[in-house]
């Protein structure tokens, strides 16, 4: 006997098992979803988001997007994903963002030059001030990742309460994409000395535009 199988041994007798006993399988996950009042979820949201140094617009219809837009990226370079909300907000016609990019050098290119990357999310938290991401050809992660700052246009109807509402809506996130990424806020790390620094890992701003009839 090895010292593993000694030792796992120890561990089943210890638990009362004999050692062709099989475990008994886990219980389902219990997800807790707040009983709260949607409406209540955009304002909850705002108020996360900004806890976290995020800065929050919030307009009523899909074609207010483009003049919010247009004083952030003012004099800056800007490269937007492939999400068919941005086009119904009017983004890829948008003359000072870069958009419709699908070759993967051009777009590493187009991020490594850009001071703002526009995106869609397709979902948000308001009890964190999330962003939940899932990577598609429609929603490249390099646009959320690599330029200095990150503009999210949310639709309000994607506003969820928490994380177990998440996964309430989206059991199996693996079945519909490669990767899902949680954004809460700048990047931000106090690895060196304990002190806070923003911008190291990602980000160092973070804009959400809110569309509430959507």
């Amino acid at each position: 006997m090895t010292a593993r199988d000694q030792i796992l041994a120890d561990i089943r007798a210890g638990l009362g098992r004999a050692g062709s006993a099989k475990p008994a399988p886990l219980e389902a996950p219990l997800l807790r979803t707040p009983q709260k009042d949607r409406n209540l979820y955009v304002q909850l949201f705002v108020q996360n988001l900004e806890k976290l140094s995020g800065k929050v617009f919030v307009v009523p219809s899909p074609d207010q997007v483009v003049p919010i837009l247009a004083d952030l990226v003012r004099g800056k370079q800007a490269v937007a994903s492939n999400a068919p909300f941005l086009r119904t907000c009017g983004i890829g016609g948008f003359e000072q963002v870069r958009s419709d990019l699908t070759d993967r050098e051009a777009l590493r290119e187009g991020c490594a030059k850009a001071d703002v990357g526009v995106t869609c999310v397709d979902y948000a938290l308001a009890e964190t001030g999330s962003f939940v991401m899932l990577s598609s050809p429609d929603e490249a992660r390099l646009i959320s990742l690599l330029p200095p700052v990150h503009v999210a246009v949310i639709p309000r109807s994607r506003i969820l309460a928490n994380l177990d509402e998440l996964f309430a809506t989206l059991p199996k996130p693996a079945e519909q994409t490669s990767a899902m990424a949680l954004i809460t806020g700048p990047s931000r790390t106090a690895d060196i000395e304990q002190i806070l620094i923003r911008g190291v890992h990602g980000p160092g701003e973070v804009v959400a535009i809110v569309v509430e009839n959507c």
